[in-house]
């Protein structure tokens, strides 16, 4: 495989950002005003559920919860965390745009994958500065498909028949796999991966895992 004729396409969570803190507060201000003695979330919590669709999410985090009611507080915190994280960035993993920009330097195009609702990488892309550096992203919540759907789509619409993603959980592999394409496993993030095609322990060895991997 050329540079040039490779899109990487990135998982956010875990992989370029870790946004527990501002959610954790986000949704608990929700839950504060919905449902009062619902108990509040901690960064772990939301540690625990990243990489899961917002439906996922409400059903591992609050199994006890009326159903109803359940998907309607957690319809309210979709919206609400979008809204939160356009001016409260996550903590972006570090030399986050100096990788990025490297890599574009060498020819790469960039796109961003996640499993998240809509609107969240726009938040993301808004509050970290970074909607420079992507050439595209797609979202579950936007096309109701798989990670590995959507990954296929936005090679396939930017004109891309070959690519890398690079994440940092199981699930990412398998959407990669999916999708027919090499795996980057990000293993400073939350997940594990079995037999990856690439590792990484910092984003800044992510250039040099390329190298190798496409040479």
């Amino acid at each position: 495989m050329k540079v040039k004729d490779t899109l990487l396409l990135f998982d956010l969570d875990g992989t370029l950002w870790d946004s527990a803190a501002p959610v954790a507060e986000a949704w608990n201000e929700v839950f504060q005003r919905e449902c009062p003695g619902l108990p509040l979330l901690t960064n772990d919590d939301i540690h625990s559920v990243m990489g899961l669709t917002m439906k996922e999410i409400g059903q591992t985090l609050y199994a006890d919860l009326e159903i109803p009611r359940r998907d309607e507080i957690f319809d309210i915190c979709c919206v609400y965390e979008v809204e939160y994280l356009h001016s409260h960035c996550g903590t972006l993993y570090p030399d986050f745009r100096a990788t990025m920009e490297a890599l574009k330097a060498e020819g790469y195009q960039l796109a961003v994958v996640s499993n998240c609702q809509r609107g969240y990488i726009d938040a993301f892309l808004a509050s970290s500065g970074a909607g420079d550096l992507f050439l595209d992203y797609e979202e579950w919540e936007r096309t109701g498909l798989t990670k590995g759907e959507n990954i296929r789509l936005v090679m396939e619409r930017n004109g891309y028949k070959k690519g890398v993603y690079i994440g940092d959980t199981k699930k990412d592999q398998e959407a990669s796999l999916q999708a027919g394409i090499p795996f980057i496993h990000a293993a400073y993030g939350f997940g594990k991966a079995e037999n990856p095609d690439g590792v990484i322990n910092a984003l800044t060895e992510l250039p040099a895992a390329l190298k190798k991997l496409l040479k």
